[in-house]
């Protein structure tokens, strides 16, 4: 052998050898790292879980928020105009309300699928369970339709004309004429910058409220599942509870984006109203279809079938 090439062959492997005990050493320090961090997941996330999966949370949840959307639009005589939050471009509304059903499904899916594949290790229920998400989105999707349908036939599509030269007056002024535009709906009437007026349903409140109460009752079923895993000893990873964990904060953004909402631009009853459809909505979903007996067109409510032990019986659903 050359004297030449066993020397550098050498020097690979001794240079192999010192990156293979640096990746060491950093394992080791990582782990050492990622431990108390791991702990504090763990605390965090069980806390939450237990607070979110009680009763008094669970079934006050709803009577909550409706007292949110009835008497927010108050806070409009104490809170400034000049803030930050009654800007309609702020990042928060352009960035998350506009697409709230797109964040609410990506990671209350991702969290349902997680869940209930670790739970029973079984594709067919997961994709039951996660059934429940496209359902929502589906009646979110009909829901949207039939409103903007009601709203083009409702309103009417109107021009500002400028007032008369020989008009005077302050009302006149005030109050300048309009000119109607025929066969206009209301997404190409604002595009052209003209005035719609007509009766409308806050769209923003109603999504909002809809995905609060359908985050609530998914993620509520986590305590039962740190219940479940304790009993079969085993503890959850930390990618279910990182989920779990940004679930609740969506929950809490979702909340505080409908504060903004009502405190900052109150429209009455239109908000309302909205509201009242994404409590009508949850309540035919989470507390009448989801409750029938399991069928191919019932996906059942969260945790049901998940939480069995071997040799136990079929837990009786919640009240």
């Amino acid at each position: 052998m050359d004297p030449k090439t066993g020397n550098s062959w050498k020097g690979l492997v001794s240079e192999l050898e010192r990156f293979h005990m640096i990746a060491t050493e950093l394992k080791v320090s990582g782990r050492f790292l990622l431990r108390p961090l791991d702990a504090a997941l763990q605390m965090l996330t069980n806390l939450l879980a237990r607070i979110l999966g009680s009763n008094l949370v669970r079934r006050h949840f709803h009577l909550v928020l409706s007292g949110l959307v009835l008497f927010g639009p108050l806070l409009s005589f104490w809170v400034s105009k000049h803030n930050i939050f009654a800007n309609s471009n702020h990042f928060l509304y352009r960035k998350f309300l506009r697409s709230t059903w797109g964040w609410t499904c990506i990671l209350t899916g991702s969290f349902v699928l997680l869940l209930s594949f670790s739970a029973c290790r079984s594709v067919p229920v997961s994709l039951r369970h996660f059934s429940r998400i496209g359902l929502a989105g589906l009646l979110w999707w009909g829901t949207r339709r039939l409103l903007t349908l009601l709203e083009d036939a409702a309103g009417s599509c109107y021009e500002p004309m400028p007032p008369a030269q020989d008009v005077q007056s302050p009302a006149a002024a005030a109050q300048p004429p309009l000119l109607l535009h025929e066969d206009q709906t209301k997404a190409s009437c604002l595009r052209a910058n003209l005035l719609w007026r007509g009766y409308e349903v806050s769209q923003n409140v109603l999504i909002l409220c809809l995905c609060c109460l359908l985050l609530l009752e998914e993620i509520s079923v986590f305590g039962r599942h740190l219940s479940h895993e304790k009993r079969q000893q085993r503890s959850p990873g930390a990618p279910i509870r990182i989920l779990f964990l940004l679930c609740v904060v969506l929950l809490i953004m979702w909340m505080f984006l409908l504060l903004c909402l009502l405190a900052n631009f109150p429209n009455w009853p239109s908000q309302q109203l909205g509201g009242a459809l994404g409590y009508l909505g949850w309540r035919g979903l989470y507390q009448g279809w989801y409750r029938l007996n399991l069928r191919w067109c019932c996906p059942g409510l969260p945790g049901e079938e998940l939480f069995i032990t071997s040799g136990s019986v079929k837990e009786p659903k919640r009240l």
